[in-house]
């Protein structure tokens, strides 16, 4: 594989994060592009690969545990009435090329494919601004769209039975560190408090660097967040969150979200600016 499979993202020349197209994974872990290392201006990881608590977690990147039964997640599949089970369901995200190529970023194809037959075709966009001397943004997009003559099903571990279990979308999965990380919205404070709820912005704070991840269309802002701080720093924004989201033959979902990468841990109302800074450009 060469660095042009693997574009780097760069902010003033500066590097912040590492994409990779073509990750040689076992099915199990439903191979797809995704971005790691990702940093901090100052060069501090704020991703994490595989780690030993989720092999299937891979940095930043769009991840789907039920399409029409197919698991685009990793690992184990929620079944109602059942319970987290192994089963040969996994399908793969495939980079079939990139339509732009910048330093700050690049537009890409994918197709999503399981059990040989592709479900959904994929627009993905990725940018990297800078804000600050101590803060940039990654602005990621994804558009679905159902390449099948049905319409499509896409669930969570939620809508199969599984409560507070709605992951599947945009995710990011951050350093795990001796402490977990601070939640925080713009209203609301704690991983309780933050998980499940509809809102404008939400930040996770870790040792020496901040996150906050905002959803830029009304359709993303709908989208619940899921989050995880004390078993695992992750932050994802729900596509099935209550109810299964269908899509019709020839349908396209997009999605947009805007992460701010900051160093240090600035105080809410900063946070609220660089958010602001963020979506605006």
């Amino acid at each position: 594989m060469t660095a042009h499979d693997n574009p780097v993202l760069r902010v003033a020349g500066r590097p912040v994060g590492r994409y990779v197209t073509r990750p040689e994974l076992p099915d199990r872990l439903a191979p797809r592009p995704y971005l790691h290392p990702v940093t901090t201006l100052a060069g501090t990881p704020v991703t994490e690969l595989s780690p030993a608590d989720h092999l299937h977690h891979l940095g930043v990147g769009v991840a789907v545990p039920d399409v029409e039964g197919h698991n685009f997640w990793g690992g184990r599949t929620f079944v109602r009435d059942q319970g987290p089970t192994e089963l040969d369901n996994h399908g793969a995200q495939r980079h079939t090329g990139f339509q732009l190529r910048d330093p700050d970023g690049f537009v890409e194809e994918l197709r999503w494919v399981a059990a040989g037959t592709e479900l959904l075709r994929e627009r993905r966009t990725v940018a990297a601004t800078g804000l600050t001397g101590a803060a940039w943004a990654l602005d990621f997009t994804f558009s679905l769209t159902n390449v099948t003559p049905g319409p499509l099903s896409l669930g969570s571990p939620a809508t199969n039975g599984r409560p507070g279990a709605a992951y599947g979308g945009f995710f990011w999965r951050a350093r795990k560190e001796s402490r977990p990380p601070k939640v925080f919205t713009a209203d609301r404070a704690g991983e309780a408090a933050a998980h499940g709820a509809r809102a404008d912005w939400l930040a996770l704070a870790g040792a020496g660097w901040t996150l906050a991840f905002a959803g830029a269309t009304e359709d993303t802002r709908r989208d619940p967040w899921f989050v995880r701080a004390a078993e695992y720093p992750g932050v994802g924004s729900s596509l099935a969150h209550t109810e299964r989201l269908t899509v019709a033959p020839g349908e396209t979902v997009v999605r947009r979200i805007v992460t701010v990468v900051a160093d240090g841990r600035p105080a809410r109302d900063e946070v609220a600016a660089l958010v602001r800074k963020a979506v605006a450009q």
